[in-house]
């Protein structure tokens, strides 16, 4: 890990703390005018705070030493406790650097104890992530564990009060805590903890986009209870801001009891709503109840990058292995952005050269467990920008294939913590939509798509054009076990401005807009798959492809077994020709994931552009 992530991390806490504000009062002169000496004196603390943070990033650790050494001392004197406590734990950082492991401890031992005190969960998370960090490298693995499952216990009962915009950095560092806590697990042979703990890390992820888009349930119970927990979950957020600007013992006191009340309610409503309890999920759940849930036929591969290797988890019903693959996180990452703007670009022709190397990285190390394990399918969970490979394109150069070729690829948002309920088998019927209109951009492709739905199933229906009404779409989705939306759906998290649509909606005629938030309201618990045919998921700068498995989670949780989506904007006409050959495929009695693998070998000899951005998600058969 990157040592100067944590200073970065200690300046974040440092950021949010205002200057005090000197009281405008005139009764008491000598009080203003100690308040006044005291801000002087914070300021040029937070100005050595600063000092020290930049030398520290230009690895001048020994001159950032005097910097935050000054800091602490004024911070001291003026009994300014979380400047104290950012000081300290950035002088850990600093000796952590200089490699001098147990003095680095013993900073962040005195950092954690204050941040304990004044009730600061966030820097008191941060503390217990370093001192897991420097137990890490002083070779006390246990220590490590211990401290870092803390740090990630604190992230996990946090994360569902934050405000939009303090996530990213806070995000940045729960990702970074459980990618240490892995690493270090894997090296004492734990390699079932680790893949737990990765697990939930992932669960929790995808409840935060549930959370963030403000996705309804169905029970109007379970809503409420939900909404009053939120509620709640807000306003202990905002005591938490106001304790780290102006410390008080009292209110601190007062945050401690109502933490105590809102963590608890969390575990009564996940009780008593087992259709929610996964939003609230805080402790792993135990790798033999994760296996059960995990199809019979189907080997589960799980990539996660760590600092200098690609740990490929390889999990079945029966047994769950681990292997790592050498390669350098920042490298591996840079290689995985290159290779998804190649193949998002149909001129470009470098995208064999680049899916070899993924390959070699990603498949080679495993080839021969995967051969041996038997399984009929591939199903693949990713994280980051995973996300945006679709990994049935990469290639094995020494046997002129890609992955496809070999297998059938389908993509899990994660393993579920329950097993899903049985659902009444009915015969295959589509509803259709295709081409809304008026429309700013034309999808001639998808009326060929829904023509084919109805002619394919029995019993089906379509609606074009004008005639594909949001109102039809509300009345009748729970009716067809396949939905199958030929519509633009906008999951940039800026928006569509170019559709004039919202973020997370489908277009339907009239340019009415659905927000897949109510997709729960629909009814949908005998949906055996949603296609999203002309969906806009496509990469944007620093993007963690959240919005792809978001979307597939949101519609997994209002009741959909699989969601067909797209990486990037597809073709018209090969689309069209795909969708028009898995249907027919799953005429043929073919699974979902064979249908969608024998659809895309039609296309194989054309460039991946046209064939591999839709990515089966959830149930292969």
């Amino acid at each position: 890990m990157n040592p100067k992530f944590y200073a970065l991390l200690t300046l974040s806490l440092v950021a949010t703390v205002t200057l005090p504000v000197v009281n405008g009062k005139l009764s008491s002169l000598v009080p203003a005018v100690i308040a006044q000496n005291t801000d002087a004196r914070k300021a040029e603390a937070d100005q050595l705070l600063q000092q020290g943070i930049q030398q520290y990033q230009t690895s001048q650790f020994r001159e950032a030493l005097q910097s935050w050494e000054k800091a602490l001392q004024i911070y001291r004197e003026i009994k300014n406790r979380q400047g104290e406590a950012n000081s300290l734990g950035n002088l850990g950082n600093a000796y952590q650097s200089l490699g001098q492991y147990q003095k680095a401890i013993e900073y962040h031992q005195q950092s954690l104890a204050i941040a304990r005190q004044i009730g600061a969960r966030s820097g008191e998370a941060l503390s217990l992530n370093n001192l897991g960090v420097a137990y890490r490298d002083n070779k006390q693995p246990a220590e490590a564990i211990k401290n870092l499952e803390a740090s990630l216990n604190i992230y996990l009962d946090m994360r569902g009060g934050l405000l939009r915009d303090d996530r990213k950095d806070f995000l940045a560092s729960n990702e970074r805590t459980v990618i240490t806590l892995a690493e270090v697990l894997i090296q004492q042979n734990q390699p079932e903890k680790a893949f737990e703990w990765l697990n939930l890390a992932t669960t929790a992820d995808l409840a935060d986009y549930n959370r963030l888009i403000n996705a309804k349930v169905a029970d109007p119970d379970a809503q409420k209870a939900l909404d009053n927990w939120n509620t709640d979950n807000r306003q202990l957020e905002g005591m938490r801001r106001q304790l780290q600007d102006k410390y008080s013992q009292e209110l601190a006191q007062q945050i401690r009891q109502f933490e105590e009340k809102v963590y608890k309610n969390a575990e009564t409503i996940g009780d008593k709503y087992p259709e929610i309890a996964e939003l609230f999920e805080s402790k792993p759940t135990d790798i033999a109840q994760l296996q059960k849930n995990i199809a019979p036929d189907t080997l589960v591969i799980q990539p996660v990058p760590l600092r200098d290797k690609v740990a490929l988890f390889l999990v079945t019903r029966e047994k769950l292995i681990v292997i790592q693959s050498d390669t350098k996180r920042d490298d591996f990452n840079q290689l995985v952005s290159q290779y998804h703007n190649q193949l998002a670009d149909y001129k470009n022709a470098d995208y064999l050269v680049t899916g070899s190397k993924l390959y070699e990285i990603l498949i080679r190390p495993i080839e021969s467990q995967i051969a041996t394990s038997s399984r009929k399918n591939i199903a693949i969970i990713a994280s980051g920008q995973l996300r945006y490979i679709p990994f049935e394109t990469l290639y094995d150069k020494k046997n002129d294939q890609v992955l496809l070729e070999k297998y059938p690829i389908y993509y899990l948002t994660r393993i579920s913590t329950s097993t899903p309920p049985a659902t009444e088998r009915k015969p295959l019927q589509g509803l259709a939509f295709a081409n809304p209109k008026p429309t700013q951009e034309e999808l001639k492709g998808t009326e060929i798509e829904a023509e084919t739905i109805s002619k394919t199933f029995p019993g089906s229906e379509k609606y074009i054009g004008t005639n594909a009404t949001l109102d039809i779409f509300k009345k009748q989705a729970f009716r067809f076990p396949i939905l199958h939306l030929g519509t633009h759906g906008c999951f940039k998290r800026a928006g569509c401005p170019n559709l004039g649509m919202q973020a997370n909606t489908i277009l339907f005629a009239n340019k009415e807009q659905y927000n897949i938030a109510d997709a729960a309201l629909l009814g949908l618990k005998n949906t055996e798959l949603i296609t999203l045919s002309a969906c806009q998921t496509a990469k944007e700068a620093n993007a963690d492809g959240q919005e792809i498995s978001g979307l597939a989670y949101v519609l997994e949780r209002a009741g959909a077994k699989s969601v067909i989506a797209s990486l990037w904007d597809a073709e018209d006409n090969t689309s069209a020709e795909i969708m028009t050959q898995f249907y027919q495929n799953l005429k043929n009695g073919m699974t979902k994931s064979e249908a969608m693998q024998k659809a895309k070998l039609s296309q194989i000899k054309s460039h991946p552009f046209f064939w591999s951005p839709f990515i089966l998600i959830g149930a292969a058969n």
